[in-house]
């Protein structure tokens, strides 16, 4: 391949990777005619609405996945159970002291979701929108993460999103150790009552209280670990679980946005969902 193809083939990754991860704005040099060209603008997503769960219905190929996005075959029962489990969870975050972030809170955070997804996100800690909300990634990162969970072809009331801390650590400063010691047993908790297929764990502090692990998500990201959600290694069921990037983090290092589509790709085949042929 030429240089010239190189570069092309480059670029065209590159382009469709923005799309795909919510790319608005790519700058477009002036000829040397000094004529400017109008700025190109690629892949521009619609406005979010105020709501992040409404996110948009439309994956890369403007079509929903032909795989269904929650688990079937739950009784109704069995899902009342789920709700009513998920809901004292809950309350019990709600009513939490175990450590000192329950002064500075506003509101708890514990999670927003279907009770049979098969797909969980996993971030670090709320932050200030989050905090103010009650719900889990609202915010700018949020914006980010309805984006890919969109260029999967699902929509953000297809999966459940939650955090390792359920209150906000003041400046958004990264937790404290003994404050994830205090609230990963709830974040445990939900994850077995949950029981979803694949679990995608975004940031290093995600990453590294699911796994017990002090490795940079740098060298956790792009394969699948297994979680096991007893919290012991080896006993019972293990669940597939993708490190990526944290979408702050991707906010602040775009140029890293294409990694973590391929890391959503492979969470994407594990999962049955059709990838566009030309995003393979």
């Amino acid at each position: 391949m030429s240089d010239l193809s190189d570069a092309r083939e480059i670029l065209r990754q590159f382009l469709e990777t923005e799309m795909l991860l919510g790319g608005r704005d790519i700058p477009w040099p002036a000829p040397a005619g000094g004529n400017r060209a109008p700025k190109a603008v690629v892949g521009a997503a619609a406005s979010l609405p105020r709501d992040p769960s409404a996110g948009s219905s439309n994956g890369p190929s403007g079509a929903r996945a032909s795989t269904p996005p929650q688990r079937a075959g739950l009784s109704p029962e069995e899902v009342g159970q789920r709700v009513a489990a998920l809901e004292r969870i809950a309350a019990e975050v709600a009513a939490c002291t175990k450590c000192g972030l329950h002064r500075t809170r506003t509101k708890t955070v514990p999670g927003q979701g279907p009770p049979t997804p098969r797909l969980v996100f996993v971030g670090e800690a709320p932050g200030y929108d989050e905090d103010r909300q009650g719900l889990a990634f609202v915010g700018r990162a949020g914006q980010l993460l309805t984006q890919m969970v969109a260029a999967m072809g699902l929509r953000r009331e297809d999966v459940f999103i939650c955090n390792v801390l359920k209150c906000r650590p003041p400046d958004n400063r990264t937790p404290a150790a003994d404050e994830i010691a205090a609230c990963s047993p709830y974040l445990f908790e939900q994850l077995r009552v949950l029981g979803p297929e694949v679990i995608v764990a975004l940031g290093a502090p995600a990453a590294q209280t699911l796994l017990g692990t002090h490795e940079s998500i740098g060298r956790l990201r792009g394969r699948f670990h297994d979680f096991y959600p007893s919290g012991t290694p080896m006993i019972g069921q293990p669940v597939p679980l993708m490190p990526t990037y944290h979408p702050a983090y991707l906010l602040r290092n775009p140029g890293e946005k294409g990694k973590a589509w391929e890391d959503l790709k492979k969470v994407m085949q594990r999962l049955g969902l059709p990838i566009p042929a030309r995003y393979r």
